[in-house]
C-alpha cells in the first residue's frame, strides 16, 4: 500500500533506493540466522507526550551544542553523548510544546483532535539528527532501522533539525518516506533542490535572498574589497558560495574566503585568522552558525583583531553567545539581516514554568537547573560543566567536576540574566511557532475535506485523519498560504521556500552596557519586489577610529576616461588606472570596463564622452559629385543628339545599314548607363543600393545585347564572304529574339538577386575611426558576379564575333568600330578592378562612376561618332555604293552591298541581309 501511494511522487532514484531497503529488509526477516544482532541503542534526550492524542508531530533542536568524542578503544558502535548545553536551543523547544498547547486550546483549528508532540536532542551534530529521524520512522532506538513507522499513521511531520546540514542529513532518510518536515532555521539553498528533498519545507527564507540582501548592503556602502568566513558545514558553503557568486555579478571582490573548522583545528583557524590580519579588506562577511562561531569569537579576543566591520547572516547576528558586552570591541557596529521578530503571548510565563522537581527523570530540566544557576542537582546523574573540546593551546580539556554548590530548588529564575529567558528578540523562536502552525493549519485543511470534491485522483477522494499517508498532507503543505496571528502572511511555494523581508540590524551599546541590535532598514523580497530600504534617520555605528563607515577598498577608484586595469596575481579589484582606448569611454569614476561607443560615436579626447562621428559620402554638394553628375547628363545629352541625328536621317543607307531598331536600342541603353552613375551619388538608401546596380546591369545587358546582334551579322556576312557551297541568311527578326532573350535572362539573374539577397547600406567604420563611410554592400558577391558575369559574357561574344570579322570592305568599317569599342570596354573595366580595390570611402564610388562613365563614352565614340561625322558632315558618303563597298580582289565574284550580297558559284546562291 505505502509503495504504490508512494510511487508517483518519489523521484525514480530515491524510489528505487526505497524498494532496495524494503526488499533488503524483507530478505533478511526471512533469512534471520543471517541477521546481525543488535549491539547498540541510540542515546537520545527529549520529550514525549503522545498518550490520548489523535496525532503526533515530530521535532528535533539542538539543546546541546556538541557531542562528547568517542572513544576509539572500543570498538563497537556507541551512540554519543551530548554537551555544552545551548539556553537558545533549550527555547526554541520550549516554543513547539507551548504552540501545540496552544493549538490544542483553540477551536478554530483542528476541533476534537489533538496533538502531541515527540521531541528529540540533535546535539547540532548530524549523527544525532539522523538517530532523531530513524526513531521517527522505527519507532526503536536502535542503531539497524527496519523503515517502520513507531506510531503508524499518526506521525504527522517533523519539525527540524535545526542547523543546515542536519535538515540535509534528516529529510534524505525523511524523503523516502515523503514525511513532511518544515524547518524553522536552516536555510541552505541546497534544501530547494525538490528532487533531493521532496518533503522539505520551511518557513525561514533561502539563503538565496540572503545573499541578494548582503550585496545590496555592499553596494549600498559602496564596499568593493570584502573579505569571506563560512562555518564548515552545508550552511557556511552553500551560504558564502552563493554570496561570491552574487558579488561577482555586481563586480564586488573577494580579498579572501576562509573556513571555520567544525572540529577546532588551530592549523585551520589560524589560516583564518592570518588572513583578516594581512588584508586590507575591512569589511568581512561571517556566514556561520553562532555555535561554530564561538571559537573564533574567541580568537579575535586573543589576537586583539578590531577596526573590522562584520557582515552578519542570520544565524547569528541576535545571537546573545556572540553578542555578548565583552565582544564588543570587535565585533561592535556589526550589520547583519535578521528574520523579522515577534512578540508571543504567553510565551514568557511559559518559559518560567520549569522546576527540575517537576519530573526527576526529566535530564534536559536538570542540566538547564545545573548550567543557569552554576550548581549540582542532588542525587541526579546528570553530568555538570561536561567540555571535551580542545582550547586555543591545541590541548584538551576534559572537565567533568561536579559544582561544589548543591542546587536547592530555591533559586529563582527571575534573578537570570541568559538566552533562555530574553524574550525581547523572538525570531527564530518565532519561526518555529509558524513551522508547528504551518503543520496544523495543513492538517485543518486535510480533515476539512468534503469527499467528492478532494484533491486526490482518480475521483476526487479526501484523506482522512487518523489514517491518512504523509504524502497526502504534503499535498495541503506544499500549497500553504496561512496569516499568523501576528498579521504575517505565510506563503510556501513550489520549492517550499517563503518570501518576505529582513531587518537590517546593527550592534550598538545600550545604556545598560548591553548591546542592542537596532533596526536600520529592512531587505524587502516577494515575488514581484526585491529592495533595501534603509532608514535616514537613524544612527550607524562603526567600529572605527573615526566612527565613521569604513572605506573597503584595494585600489582607489580611477577617474573618468580610464577603466581599471587587473594587476597579474592579484584580486580583481587591486588594479591599476588605465586610459581607455579610442572608441570607449568612462563616463563615471570606477569603472570596471570602458564602454564602447556606438557605432554613430567616436570618444572625445579625454575618453570621458562619445561625440557623433563624420558621416562620409559622395554627395551632389561637392565638387567631385557635382563634375560626375555634369559628366553623366553630358553623355546622356550627346546620346539623345545621336538619337535626333538618327531620327532625321532614319531612311539614309548608313542608318539603315545592319539594323537601324538596334541602333536606336543601343542609344537608349547609353542613356540609361550613363544617368545610372548618378544613382551612385548621394546619400545611400537600401532602394539606392538596388537600384545602382540593377539599372547598370541591365543598361549594359541591352546594350551588348544589341552590339551581339548586330556582330552575328558581320560575322555572318563574313562567312558568306569565305563561303562559296553554303545559302546563310540572317533575318531581322532573329536579332530581335538575341536580344529579347539576352535581356531576358539578365533580368531573371536581377528578380532572383533582389529577392533573395539584395543590396543594402552599409556604415563601413572600419577604414577610419573617426568617420563613418556610408556604403552599399552587395549583398551576395555570387549574385553580383552572375549578372555582370553575364554583361561580361556577351561583351565577349561581341568582341569575338567582331574580331573575326574586322576584314571585310575597307569602306564598311562597322565591324572595326565595334571592336575598338569593345577593346575601349575591356580596358576601362580591367583597369577598374586595381583602382576600386585600392581606393576607399567616396572615392570608391567615384572610381567606379568613372568607370561608367569612360565605359559609356567609349562605346557611343566608337560605334556611332563616325556614323555621325559622314551623316552630319560627309552626306555625300551616305550612299549605297558607299557604305556597302566591294569584296576585296582577290574573290571579285562576290559583291556586298547594304540590301544583299549576291553570287552564283557552282550553281548555289549565297544572301546575308545587312540591313532592315
Amino acid at each position: 500500500m505505502l509503495l504504490s501511494c508512494l510511487a508517483p511522487f518519489l523521484p525514480l532514484e530515491r524510489f528505487l533506493i526505497f524498494v532496495w531497503v524494503r526488499l533488503g529488509t524483507e530478505g533478511q526477516e526471512q533469512n534471520k540466522e543471517q541477521t546481525c544482532r543488535l549491539l547498540g541503542k541510540f542515546d537520545l534526550n527529549g520529550y514525549v507526550e503522545a498518550k490520548d492524542h489523535t496525532l503526533v508531530i515530530g521535532g528535533v533542536f539542538p539543546v546541546h551544542s556538541r557531542t562528547i568524542p568517542a572513544n576509539e578503544s572500543i570498538l563497537e558502535p556507541v551512540s554519543a553523548k551530548c554537551e555544552g548545553f545551548n539556553f537558545r536551543g533549550f527555547r526554541w523547544l520550549k516554543a513547539m510544546i507551548h504552540t501545540l498547547k496552544e493549538i490544542n486550546k483553540r477551536k478554530d483549528i483542528l476541533p476534537n483532535i489533538t496533538l502531541g508532540y515527540q521531541i528529540f536532542d540533535s546535539c547540532y551534530t548530524i549523527s544525532k539528527a539522523m538517530e532523531s529521524a530513524l526513531v521517527f520512522l522505527t519507532g526503536q532506538e536502535e542503531t539497524k532501522p527496519n523503515f517502520r513507522n513507531s506510531t503508524g499513521v499518526y506521525l504527522a511531520g517533523i519539525v527540524g533539525s535545526g542547523g543546515s546540514s542536519l535538515s540535509v542529513a534528516a529529510s534524505r532518510v525523511l524523503g523516502l518516506y515523503y514525511i513532511p518536515q518544515v524547518g524553522y532555521a536552516s536555510t541552505t539553498s541546497l534544501l530547494s533542490d525538490k528532487y533531493q528533498f521532496p518533503s522539505y519545507l520551511r518557513v525561514i527564507p533561502s539563503d538565496t535572498f540572503q545573499s541578494d540582501a548582503m550585496v545590496a548592503l555592499i553596494r549600498h556602502f559602496k564596499w568593493v574589497w570584502i573579505g569571506a568566513i563560512a562555518g564548515d558545514d552545508d550552511y557556511g558553503k552553500y551560504g558564502i558560495k552563493l554570496f561570491k557568486e552574487k558579488a561577482e555579478i555586481a563586480n564586488l571582490c573577494i580579498a579572501f574566503s576562509e573556513t571555520i573548522p567544525k572540529v577546532y583545528s588551530n592549523e585551520k583557524m589560524q589560516k583564518a585568522v592570518d588572513a583578516i590580519k594581512s588584508s586590507t579588506a575591512r569589511v568581512i562577511v561571517l556566514f556561520a552558525s553562532d555555535i561554530d562561531l564561538s571559537p573564533f569569537v574567541l580568537e579575535m579576543v586573543y589576537h586583539n583583531i578590531t577596526d573590522r566591520t562584520w557582515i552578519a547572516s542570520e544565524a547569528w547576528v541576535t545571537s546573545a553567545l556572540i553578542a555578548n558586552p565583552q565582544y564588543f570591541p570587535y565585533f561592535g557596529g556589526t550589520i547583519g539581516f535578521g528574520v523579522p521578530r515577534a512578540d508571543i503571548p504567553g510565551f514568557k510565563e511559559f518559559l518560567y514554568d520549569i522546576h527540575p522537581s517537576k519530573d526527576p527523570n526529566d535530564v534536559l530540566t536538570i542540566e538547564f537547573w545545573q548550567t543557569a544557576f552554576n550548581c549540582t542537582w542532588p542525587n541526579s546523574s546528570v553530568p555538570y560543566n561536561v567540555d571535551h573540546r580542545v582550547n586555543m593551546t591545541g590541548k584538551e580539556d576534559r572537565l567533568y567536576a561536579m559544582s561544589d554548590k548543591f542546587c536547592t530548588g530555591q533559586e529563582k529564575l527571575e534573578d537570570l540574566k541568559n538566552t533562555y529567558l530574553d524574550v525581547s528578540q523572538l525570531r527564530i523562536t518565532n519561526n518555529v511557532r509558524q513551522a508547528v502552525y504551518s503543520m496544523a493549519i495543513a492538517l485543518d485543511r486535510l480533515s476539512r475535506c468534503e469527499e467528492g470534491r478532494g484533491p486526490y485522483i482518480p475521483g476526487n477522494t479526501c484523506a482522512y485523519i487518523p489514517d491518512f499517508e504523509p504524502w497526502q498532507l504534503m499535498f495541503y503543505m506544499k500549497t500553504l498560504k496561512f496569516t499568523t496571528q501576528g498579521g504575517v502572511r505565510i506563503e510556501i511555494d513550489e520549492n517550499g521556500d517563503v518570501t518576505g523581508y529582513y531587518d537590517v540590524l546593527n550592534w550598538q551599546l545600550g545604556d545598560n552596557g548591553d548591546i542592542t541590535f537596532v533596526k536600520i532598514g529592512e531587505y524587502i523580497f516577494t515575488k514581484s519586489k526585491f529592495q533595501l530600504v534603509m532608514k535616514e534617520n537613524v544612527t550607524v555605528f562603526w567600529n572605527t577610529e573615526t566612527k565613521e563607515c569604513p572605506l573597503s577598498v584595494c585600489t582607489h577608484e580611477c577617474l573618468p576616461g580610464t577603466r581599471k586595469g587587473i594587476r597579474q596575481g592579484e584580486p580583481v579589484c587591486c588594479f591599476d588606472c588605465i586610459q581607455c582606448a579610442e572608441g570607449h569611454v568612462t563616463r563615471e569614476p570606477g569603472q570596471r570596463d570602458c564602454e564602447p561607443c556606438d557605432e554613430d560615436h567616436w570618444s572625445n579626447e579625454q575618453r570621458s564622452e562619445c561625440v557623433l562621428k563624420e558621416v562620409e559620402f559622395l554627395s551632389y554638394e561637392e565638387a567631385l559629385g557635382f563634375t560626375l553628375v555634369i559628366l553623366s547628363i553630358f553623355g546622356a545629352l550627346v546620346a539623345v543628339g545621336v538619337i535626333v541625328v538618327y531620327a532625321i536621317h532614319r531612311n539614309t543607307p548608313l542608318v539603315m545599314a545592319n539594323g537601324r531598331e538596334l541602333s536606336f536600342i543601343i542609344q537608349v541603353s547609353f542613356i540609361i548607363t550613363l544617368l545610372s552613375s548618378m544613382l551612385f551619388i548621394g546619400k545611400p538608401c537600401n532602394w539606392s543600393c538596388m537600384a545602382r546596380q540593377i539599372t547598370l546591369a541591365l543598361g549594359f545587358s541591352l546594350c551588348l545585347s544589341c552590339i551581339l546582334g548586330k556582330t552575328i551579322s558581320l560575322f555572318l556576312a563574313y562567312r558568306i564572304s569565305k563561303s562559296k557551297t553554303r545559302f546563310i541568311s540572317m533575318r531581322p527578326l532573329y536579332r530581335k529574339i538575341i536580344v529579347l532573350i539576352s535581356v531576358l535572362i539578365e533580368i531573371g539573374i536581377c528578380i532572383a538577386y533582389l529577392l533573395l539577397k539584395p543590396p543594402r547600406v552599409y556604415k563601413n567604420m572600419e577604414s577610419q575611426n573617426t568617420k563613418i563611410f556610408l556604403e552599399c554592400i552587395e549583398g551576395s558577391i555570387e549574385f553580383l558576379c552572375s549578372v555582370f558575369g553575364f554583361d561580361v559574357f556577351l561583351a565577349l561574344l561581341c568582341f569575338l564575333t567582331t574580331f573575326v570579322a574586322r576584314k571585310l570592305p575597307d569602306n564598311y568599317y562597322e565591324g572595326k568600330c565595334i571592336t575598338f569599342g569593345m577593346l575601349v570596354f575591356f580596358i576601362v573595366w580591367i583597369s577598374f578592378v586595381p583602382a576600386y580595390l585600392s581606393t576607399k570611402g567616396k572615392f570608391k564610388v567615384a572610381v567606379e562612376i568613372f568607370a561608367i562613365l569612360a565605359s559609356s563614352y567609349g562605346l557611343l565614340g566608337c560605334l556611332f561618332a563616325p556614323k555621325c561625322f559622314i551623316i552630319l558632315l560627309r552626306p555625300k558618303k551616305n550612299t549605297n555604293e558607299t557604305v556597302g563597298g566591294r569584296v576585296p580582289t582577290i574573290d571579285r565574284s562576290i559583291q556586298l552591298t547594304s540590301a544583299s550580297v549576291s553570287s552564283e558559284l557552282n550553281n548555289t546562291t549565297v544572301s546575308t541581309v545587312l540591313d532592315d
